[in-house]
């Protein structure tokens, strides 16, 4: 059978095509000023957020890949402490550490080599499909709420559109 487009549509919604926001124009010229700031009754940052897309999709790649994966402690370990900053380049770096890690998926998803449907071993039936699929609506959901937030900080360039 043959799956490539099956594949190219993982790939579609693991990077943000068709119908929402990628993540590279949610976080494009992202001011420095804003990384560290709380919106109105939210309880992350900008780079919390941006940090926890990063621990999350992190987390589903190793569970896809290591055969000795254990789960961290849910929410503590996918989310960075409130209290917890980063500077510019570290938020330059969980951008680019989610980028690296997103095109490693994509890698997966693309392989003609892998089942994408197959139980993975050691999982209760789960299959890289279902994680790479958990992963894109992830982002998907944290995308939109990216851009909400800004729209709320006023963070975007004045020619947003």
């Amino acid at each position: 059978m043959d799956d490539q487009g099956y594949r190219e549509q993982l790939v579609r919604l693991l990077e943000g095509d068709d119908a929402r926001m990628r993540f590279e124009a949610a976080v494009a010229d992202f001011p420095d000023a804003g990384i560290n700031a709380f919106a109105p009754n939210v309880a992350y940052t900008p780079w919390h957020l941006v940090e926890h897309l990063r621990i999350t999709q992190r987390d589903i790649l190793d569970y896809i890949v290591d055969p000795d994966y254990r789960e961290p402690p849910w929410p503590d370990a996918y989310w960075p402490p409130r209290d917890a900053v980063a500077t510019p380049a570290q938020f330059a770096a969980s951008v680019a550490a989610f980028l690296s890690d997103r095109d490693a998926l994509r890698a997966l998803a693309l392989d003609p080599a892998r089942d994408l449907l197959a139980p993975m071993p050691n999982t209760p039936g789960h299959s890289i499909a279902r994680e790479i699929r958990i992963a894109g609506d992830h982002c998907s959901y944290h995308v939109g709420e990216f851009a909400v937030l800004r729209q709320v900080m006023g963070t975007w360039p004045p020619d947003h559109t």
